[in-house]
């Protein structure tokens, strides 16, 4: 049952399909074959309004069919692992695909096993995330009656590392806006030692959490949750002492009380050994993210599970005729659709080159990837950057009048709602320059 393609992509979602858009719209490229066993496509960025109220999820969503570039195969069946030695693809049902060229972009799976508890609580009461079920998210923010909302994040990468502040800062302006804020506590806890990595964005949104009054908490490990007792155990950071917690950079460490109980602005945590507890009436998390298990376990990843490509050329390491972007990649940025827009051309002149010249050119990717930080309804900052984390505006962002845009901005918000779905729908999933 297996077949042969000059080009093969594995993965329908933004990155694969960028790809083969642009292989076949640009290079005219003639056989190209996509694995896919979805029968969805979805806009995840747009995920984080619905999860506020402020986007309906059917526009998030495409019929896979629609998607597929035409004079593209759609292999409607799971890749299972991989043969790269002899160019071949194992899949579930269709048996093996055979390639000259090869494209690994599956995107992300998710491991809870790596914080015991979640899994079985996830989408479930009052535990949501924007990134696995956004309209529960929505269904959670707009029932809140008061407590801890409790919004955090797990140490492995995730789509988009913004994200989970995002939903936080639209749901705190949310309950202020129906009454509830007065009545409850707003809970940021992060393994990271920072708000954000660019020192300008980050000045930025330290103004909007304490414009908010956010209980910010840096080096928060989260290890486990139990939802029946409605409790988020965290394992502190090295840099942290026992018995100490951070509530806001550049604060001093604050003791924690010697009882088994600490309240921090009627936040209620337990603590047991060296861990310790936030009680939660409402929690916000991503999933713990992994690259799947047929490429985690293949010949293809380093040392840490990702599929080991050069940064700037996004070629395989030791096979030369394998390329991998997005999500699996081993490229030191941020997963994000972003991300994917200016890593795709880089492979497509690449394997075209390869076809027609059987070189590599000299196009060379730079690390940018952006993240739209929605701060408020009607409000957005927008973070671009480079492996350097050098700060990197669009220059067109002045044909918008925006001319800082590590400021809130209602026009980025514009884009945020509007901008960006269009050019994703219209431009990116066609082929065309963006």
């Amino acid at each position: 049952m297996g077949s042969h393609h000059q080009v093969l992509i594995i993965g329908g979602g933004t990155a694969g399909i960028m790809v083969a858009s642009q292989l076949i719209r640009q290079k005219k490229v003639k056989d190209i074959a996509i694995i896919e066993p979805s029968d969805t496509h979805y806009y995840q960025p747009a995920w984080t309004l619905v999860a506020a109220g402020t986007y309906d999820f059917a526009k998030t969503a495409k019929p896979m069919g629609s998607i597929i570039p035409k004079g593209a195969t759609w292999i409607k069946d799971k890749a299972t692992g991989f043969d790269p030695e002899n160019n071949r693809v194992h899949t579930e049902t269709k048996g093996d695909i055979t390639y000259d060229y090869l494209v690994v972009a599956p995107g992300l799976a998710y491991d809870f096993s790596l914080v015991p508890g979640l899994g079985e609580a996830m989408d479930k009461g009052v535990v949501c995330s924007t990134y696995t079920d956004s309209r529960h998210a929505w269904d959670v923010i707009k029932n809140f009656k008061g407590g801890t909302a409790l919004f955090t994040q797990p140490t492995t990468p995730i789509k988009c590392g913004g994200a989970p502040q995002k939903i936080m800062y639209l749901a705190e302006s949310y309950f202020r806006k129906t009454g509830v804020r007065k009545n409850m506590e707003v809970v940021f806890a992060t393994s990271g030692t920072k708000i954000f990595g660019i020192k300008r964005i980050a000045d930025t949104l330290m103004k909007v959490v304490d414009r908010k009054d956010i209980n910010l908490r840096f080096y928060h490990k989260l290890v486990e949750v139990d939802a029946e007792k409605q409790i988020a155990w965290y394992e502190l950071g090295k840099d942290i002492a026992p018995g100490t917690c951070v509530v806001k950079s550049g604060d001093d460490a604050k003791p924690l009380d010697e009882t088994f109980q600490y309240n921090y602005k009627d936040v209620k945590v337990t603590i047991e050994g060296n861990r310790y507890g936030i009680h939660y009436d409402m929690l916000h998390t991503a999933p713990p993210s992994v690259a799947p298990t047929f490429v985690s376990e293949s010949s293809l990843v380093n040392e840490v599970g990702w599929v080991d490509v050069d940064k700037q050329t996004m070629q395989h390491t030791k096979y030369p005729n394998i390329f991998s972007l997005g999500d699996v990649s081993s490229l030191p940025t941020a997963k994000t659709g972003a991300a994917v827009r200016k890593q795709a051309p880089v492979v497509v002149e690449n394997i075209d080159l390869l076809i027609k010249e059987n070189k590599i050119g000299t196009k060379a990717y730079n690390g940018y990837s952006s993240c739209p930080l929605v701060t408020d309804y009607g409000k957005m900052v927008l973070a671009e950057f480079d492996y350097d984390n050098k700060f990197t505006p669009d220059p067109k962002l002045k044909q918008m009048l925006v001319f800082d845009s590590t400021k809130e901005h209602w026009r980025l918000w514009l884009l945020k709602k509007y901008g960006l779905p269009y050019l994703y729908w219209n431009k990116m999933m066609k082929g065309k320059n963006v």
